[in-house]
């Protein structure tokens, strides 16, 4: 539905569309998170895995916006399987990690909250990655992840506002990398090292591989 309002502007940085193994896919990361409209870059995935992914899809979703009765609803209905947990790595964090199995299919905003038009998250801090990542890719023994990097939807959606702007164009960079190479490339001495280097990584790759989104 997505593709009759928004015109997607969307580049493969190391495969194409058609040489993605669908079936591989078990980790979906968006970085550059800017908007509650997110969900629109899944339309440039096949009906296929859409069709597998509303029955195996997990994905934390901030218990706040989630009690929104308007945005709340909706999420529910787009994403099925979106999990409430709370701003901390308590009970809500556990029973995520808890729900990960070998059918599930992972998605994840690792900065945990949403950029506003200043570039700053809602307290004034600097965006950044956070760690929870880490708990996720730990779980994830095979597959590949499917990188989506958002050149932004402020020109669509400013978080607070209710309703989005239609025909517009949205920019995209897209990246598939196998899972354990990937682990492998940040190293593992043990956990709290992992953890550091892969939210350097992260952090890495929201600064150098998102595009610069135009206004129109």
């Amino acid at each position: 539905m997505s593709a009759l309002f928004y015109r997607y502007d969307e580049r493969w940085l190391n495969t194409s569309r058609k040489d993605v193994d669908w079936e591989q896919i078990k980790l979906i990361v968006f970085l550059n998170h800017t908007s509650l409209f997110e969900p629109i870059f899944l339309r440039l995935a096949p009906n296929h895995f859409l069709w597998k992914a509303s029955k195996q899809l997990i994905i934390p979703g901030a218990d706040i916006t989630l009690k929104r009765p308007l945005v709340g609803r909706f999420f529910h209905f787009l994403l099925p399987g979106v999990i409430p947990i709370t701003r901390k790595k308590d009970h809500s964090w556990r029973s995520f990690l808890e729900a990960i199995n070998s059918k599930s299919i992972v998605a994840i905003l690792p900065e945990g909250r949403m950029m506003r038009p200043n570039g700053l998250d809602k307290s004034g801090k600097q965006m950044s990655v956070r760690g929870g990542i880490a708990d996720i890719l730990s779980r994830l023994k095979e597959g590949s992840a499917l990188f989506i990097y958002s050149g932004g939807l402020h020109h669509i959606q400013v978080p607070g506002q209710k309703l989005p702007k239609l025909f517009k164009q949205v920019r995209v960079n897209l990246e598939v990398l196998n899972i354990a190479q990937y682990k492998k490339s940040i190293g593992n001495v043990n956990f709290e090292d992992f953890k550091s280097k892969l939210v350097k990584d992260l952090n890495h790759r929201l600064a150098h591989r998102v595009p610069k989104q135009e206004q129109r």
